[in-house]
């Protein structure tokens, strides 16, 4: 009996040896196992929106100012603060009755600054909050996708899959730029010099949609003439718009916006928990 108990052990332990030797699964090769699938399942989550809150009213926000010359369409609601109204110039502004607003022929909502009366100034206040810490959590997000894509920060005539980009240098392109996905997908570009859009060049969209579109600009940015863009610039400096050139998004800069016969569209990047400003 004994002995045949101790042959019992003599194989099961052969086994086992056996069985580690030709690479069968064990409990902490199974652990490694599941920890890596864990992280492949993590490193291929999609980018989540960058929330914009209730900066995403705005057509163009801006903080020292909006000014155009020509003939100037702007679909949406415009603001500026800190600074006063005298700052919105070539707009032809006209004073509501109420003082808390302005309007204008050449853009389809309400213009607003700071030196209007309240509750306009507290409103804006908060939208350029919201609009700084979306840029801040646009250029947070860490593990981007693709990095220094193009050739010296040369993007022309290159087809972007949604994810997120990163590049250390200024960005252009000058004649066509595509972003190709679904109505769902997200991208964001972080971008650490300025971007120039060559003039004539066009964005386009292959199934993707402005709003899900967040360039992250650490410098300036101009758009060319008779170029068009899509998406929300969110601009740590100014957004200079070139004779002709033309926006299906939104211009959220952190100084000024010059416009020149300038077309901009708001995208719908309205925040569902703040709802958007009709007007």
């Amino acid at each position: 009996m004994i002995f045949t108990k101790m042959n019992q052990t003599l194989v099961a332990t052969a086994l086992l040896v056996t069985s580690m030797m030709l690479g069968a699964p064990t409990a902490e090769g199974l652990l490694q196992e599941k920890q890596g699938n864990l992280r492949r399942q993590l490193d291929d989550q999609p980018q989540s929106r960058v929330d914009l809150l209730t900066a995403g009213k705005f057509a163009i926000l801006s903080k020292t100012g909006v000014s155009t010359v020509g003939t100037t369409s702007v679909t949406g609601v415009m603001g500026t603060s800190p600074i006063a109204a005298t700052a919105l110039t070539g707009f032809g502004l006209i004073a509501d009755s109420s003082n808390t607003f302005s309007t204008s022929s050449l853009v389809s909502g309400s213009i607003y600054a700071a030196d209007y009366a309240p509750p306009t100034p507290n409103m804006l206040t908060v939208a350029v909050l919201d609009m700084q810490t979306a840029y801040v959590d646009a250029a947070g997000r860490k593990d981007p996708d693709h990095t220094e894509l193009g050739s010296a920060g040369s993007i022309e005539g290159l087809t972007l899959e949604p994810g997120l980009y990163k590049w250390s240098t200024d960005v252009g392109f000058t004649s066509s730029l595509t972003f190709n996905g679904s109505a769902t997908d997200i991208w964001i570009l972080q971008i650490d010099g300025d971007v120039k859009v060559g003039s004539g060049a066009k964005v386009t969209l292959n199934g993707a949609k402005a709003e899900n579109i967040f360039w992250q600009i650490a410098g300036s940015t101009e758009i060319g003439t008779y170029s068009h863009v899509e998406g929300i610039f969110m601009c740590n400096t100014k957004i200079m718009f070139k004779t002709g050139s033309s926006m299906n998004g939104a211009a959220l800069a952190q100084t000024a916006v010059t416009m020149e016969a300038t077309t901009i569209v708001k995208a719908s990047v309205c925040d569902a928990t703040v709802g958007c400003i009709e007007g």
